[in-house]
């Protein structure tokens, strides 16, 4: 076997995650490049290969049988390799890295703001927080404990489900002027910010608004995206409790109804059942159930719409304007913060 003759393993990487996720542009999310370094790749290997891995119909692609069925072996080989890897890593890897994984808004909303009292308790750990919406598997990525929004459907994992949520309409207090929407027509003029999965008709339902589904506007596919474009004043979103309670109770974010409407997905602390005996995750555990306790304690506070007086309405937008869409991280609270996401 000549191993000079193999393709180039970036572009086999890249065949194979388009491949599993049947879109270039998931693949180069997934591996952090940009949709045309992934298309480039791609057309590099077919034409070493000398065959057509995609049929490409417009933007649309599709994988050919013959690339079906290079991408089976691709994988197993990849797999090899990880394997390989883990178990290298598994022999020197010291029982002092804790590494967590979580989706982006959760990690940057509830985590973040929390995670300090962790790593105070716990100085002798060292702890990695890593960000992904995707898939994830622990032996192949190295990873202690996911915590993930979803069904809960994860065989042969320690599945924990740790905190439901639900979605109601919020906005900056400085959002229109300070003249903020509570009726059905008040929101249909209002900017409605949109997350991708997250559909306005079942809370416009709920609420007893005969409204359609909006379809113009900013359309975001992170829900931490979405809280902070509200907070900067883009317009009125439909925000998950879990990740705006800390933006309310600093005012940043002003709740404007006190209908709900459950999410299907719930948050879930998994990880392999050999792991969660280890003292670092348990350590983690018994720390991130403590803080879901605090946090369970003071979810339903909310802050109430209030006027503002022109002075402070004044200073708030000018603050705002200085400010637009930094990412403000929700304060820690008492005691002392595609489609589902999987583990």
């Amino acid at each position: 076997m000549d191993l000079r003759r193999l393709p180039n393993l970036s572009a086999l990487r890249a065949f194979e995650a388009a491949a599993r996720l049947e879109s270039f542009s998931r693949a180069a999310e997934e591996l952090f490049v940009t949709h045309g370094a992934i298309s480039h790749q791609i057309r590099a290997l077919e034409q070493e290969l000398g065959t057509t891995l995609f049929a490409r119909n417009g933007k649309r692609i599709s994988i050919t049988p013959a690339g079906r069925q290079y991408a089976t072996s691709i994988r197993a080989a990849l797999d090899d390799i990880a394997q390989a890897t883990r178990k290298l890593q598994a022999g020197t890897r010291s029982e002092r890295r804790l590494v967590l994984t979580t989706m982006p808004s959760f990690a940057s909303r509830w985590l973040t703001p929390r995670i300090g009292r962790f790593i105070d308790r716990h100085p002798e750990l060292e702890v990695e927080l890593r960000c992904s919406a995707h898939l994830i598997d622990f032996e192949r990525d190295d990873v202690d404990v996911a915590l993930r929004m979803g069904k809960g459907n994860w065989p042969g994992l320690h599945i924990e489900k740790v905190l439901d949520d639900v979605f109601f309409p919020a906005c900056s207090p400085v959002y229109n002027g300070g003249q903020l929407p509570h009726t059905a027509e008040e929101f249909r003029r209002s900017t409605l910010l949109r997350s991708e999965g997250e559909p306005w008709a079942p809370w416009f339902t709920a609420a007893g608004f005969e409204l359609p589904e909006p379809t113009q506007g900013m359309m975001y596919e992170d829900s931490g995206m979405l809280s902070q474009a509200a907070i900067v004043g883009q317009g009125v979103a439909l925000v998950r409790r879990s990740l705006a309670v800390g933006d309310i109770m600093a005012g940043r974010l002003v709740r404007l109804s006190d209908v709900d409407t459950p999410c299907e997905w719930d948050y879930y602390f998994v990880c392999p059942p050999a792991v969660l005996e280890t003292q670092r995750v348990q350590a983690f555990r018994t720390w991130f159930l403590e803080e879901l306790a605090a946090f369970e304690s003071v979810k339903h506070m909310q802050r109430r719409p209030t006027q503002p007086t022109p002075a402070a309405l004044a200073a708030d937008i000018a603050a705002t304007a200085g400010g637009r869409m930094g990412l403000d991280a929700a304060p820690a609270l008492p005691p002392d913060d595609g489609a589902p996401t999987h583990a």
